[in-house]
């Protein structure tokens, strides 16, 4: 038989994972979901349009992942899952999941409205009608992805020590055209992590502070030092990044700052700059959408 669709893998899927109930990974389950549908071998080997990956792979990789965005799987490091309390809980009522029932979940709802944020009458980013044009499709999938790889990007960047982090911050910021970067001195920097220079005499330099943080926010105090190591300086122009958030007081003191400007990056920025920039990230697939030239066919008279 062909290999089913995604949302008739939910099910199965969860159940394996309560069933071995440790830490997997999606293709690790791929030879007993075969088993469990009877996939021939030229099932199993089917690729997607793209060639980059099986059609099983595919579906299951997708299962996993709203089944992940719905709480019925964690996902306690990088690549890995295993089943939530809430997961085992919704597997003993028997319930078909699909993308329907998921968004009973509240985590599923917020996930499924990334598109429309501040619109609460908007459509879901997720639709299982026939409605949908192909560009409307086309643009859901691609936010789809993003928000994959944003969520694993931040995961990878809270684990690499924070010297290692402070260059990534760097070659971001070269990246995005605002000079050559240095790292300060650890011991010795007084807030600081690294300088741009904006210009190749280096008249105008940019502070930078890099925080990697795996849930602490940033706190008052720090931006404190920041805001003093900018102010006891000629540099007009600060940059404070870090994988967390800033806490309210932070957010206050880097804009009370006279005759400076201090500029936050949040984890969710950071993530999308440098996927924007090609930092740390790399194209898996293009796909060239064309569309009728209207005027090719006009007559010219």
């Amino acid at each position: 038989m062909a290999v089913p669709d995604f949302q008739s893998l939910m099910n199965p899927v969860l159940n394996l994972y309560e069933k071995k109930n440790v830490e997997l990974r999606p293709r690790d389950i791929e030879d007993e979901i075969a088993e469990l549908f009877n996939l021939s071998e030229e099932d199993k080997n089917q690729m997607i349009p793209s060639n980059i990956e099986t059609i099983l792979r595919n579906r299951v990789n997708w299962a996993v992942y709203y089944l992940f965005r719905a709480g019925l799987l964690d996902r306690p490091k990088r690549g890995y899952y295993k089943i939530s309390e809430a997961g085992v809980q919704e597997n003993k009522t028997g319930n078909k999941i699909n993308i329907g029932y998921l968004k009973k979940f509240p985590s599923f709802v917020d996930f499924s409205n990334i598109e429309n944020k501040k619109n609460s009458d908007a459509e879901n980013i997720i639709e299982t009608d026939e409605c949908q044009t192909p560009d409307e499709m086309i643009s859901k999938a691609q936010a789809l992805y993003s928000d994959n790889l944003q969520s694993e990007l931040l995961e990878k960047l809270k684990q690499v020590d924070p010297v290692k982090f402070e260059k990534i911050v760097l070659q971001l910021m070269e990246k995005m055209n605002y000079g050559i970067g240095s790292m300060t001195k650890m011991s010795h920097d007084g807030g600081i992590d690294g300088i741009i220079d904006e210009d190749e005499l280096g008249l105008e330099k940019i502070y930078l502070q890099a925080k990697r943080y795996s849930d602490n926010k940033v706190n008052e105090k720090e931006m404190q030092n920041f805001a003093g190591a900018l102010g006891c300086s000629t540099v007009r122009k600060g940059v404070f990044i870090t994988t967390s958030f800033f806490d309210e007081k932070a957010k206050q003191k880097a804009a009370s700052v006279q005759g400076k400007v201090i500029r936050l990056i949040n984890g969710d920025e950071l993530t999308k700059l440098m996927i924007k920039h090609n930092v740390g990230v790399q194209p898996k697939t293009t796909i060239e959408i064309k569309k009728l030239d209207e005027d090719f066919f006009v007559d010219e008279g």
